[in-house]
């Protein structure tokens, strides 16, 4: 890859599959910067304070959703190359999961079966919100990524309640993630192994630029994402979002689709 060449990369990848470090190591090697949108939780604190992704309804996964593309194309509107720690097909990816295994499915088995009856006069509204978000979406990857680069799911996912702790829904949005990019048409690689594999690949995949050796970019991206989340979990909304709730709190959000 030249100097003057500008490459807009996507990595792809469901919930667990080292998506931040992979591409904090990525960037930290090649120079190029590294674009994504806030995490959830980190979204959650200031939009929907005192919640976590398991408690949400369904228009307020919605909000969630839009503002995290709304982060997105902010700031892969930015000119020059990039590299994206995801793409905007991954919140639309994770709406359309949820409508197939549930809105809330990392939940207990009487909780998803409560929220599957309580839904049931919305649930035609949200999928048709749903199909068109995904069309906007993809017709926007298409438009901007030269290339997406997959990663399997092949680590254990941390169960923390800030993620959607379902296998079958990582499963899924795994599998909708593939059948998107497939659809879309744009060329990808699926990439796999450790750390230092994935990365020796990728940058030979596309013949990017070396500012730092490998060996030298992955402990300082696995630094800079763990202090990450380590301010995350020490700000005090974090905690005030994991306390336990009453019994007509959990009653509540059970009962609302």
């Amino acid at each position: 890859m030249s100097d003057e060449r500008i490459i807009h990369l996507a990595i792809s990848g469901t919930y667990g599959t080292g998506k931040s470090t992979t591409t904090e190591a990525l960037s930290v090697a090649t120079g190029i910067p590294r674009t994504h949108a806030m995490t959830s939780r980190e979204i959650l604190m200031d939009l929907i304070p005192g919640k976590q992704v398991q408690e949400l309804n369904a228009f307020e996964l919605m909000k969630l959703g839009l503002r995290r593309l709304e982060e997105r194309i902010h700031n892969e509107a930015l000119p020059g190359s990039f590299i994206s720690d995801g793409s905007v097909v991954h919140e639309w990816v994770y709406g359309e999961a949820r409508m197939r295994v549930g809105i809330n499915p990392g939940a207990t088995w009487w909780l998803r079966t409560i929220k599957s009856v309580a839904g049931w006069q919305v649930k035609k509204f949200h999928q048709q919100y749903m199909d068109m978000y995904g069309e906007i979406t993809k017709a926007r990857a298409r438009r901007l990524y030269d290339a997406y680069v997959h990663l399997p799911v092949e680590f254990e996912m941390e169960r923390d309640g800030h993620r959607p702790v379902s296998e079958e829904f990582r499963r899924l949005s795994d599998e909708l993630l593939i059948e998107s990019l497939e659809e879309m048409g744009i060329p990808y690689h699926v990439v796999g192994g450790t750390i230092e594999e994935r990365l020796a690949k990728i940058v030979e995949l596309h013949d990017l630029p070396l500012v730092m050796p490998l060996e030298e970019a992955i402990p300082l991206a696995q630094k800079k994402v763990a202090d990450a989340i380590d301010v995350l979990k020490k700000d005090s909304r974090y905690h005030d979002a994991r306390r336990q709730k009453s019994l007509r709190q959990r009653v509540a959000y059970a009962m609302r689709y």
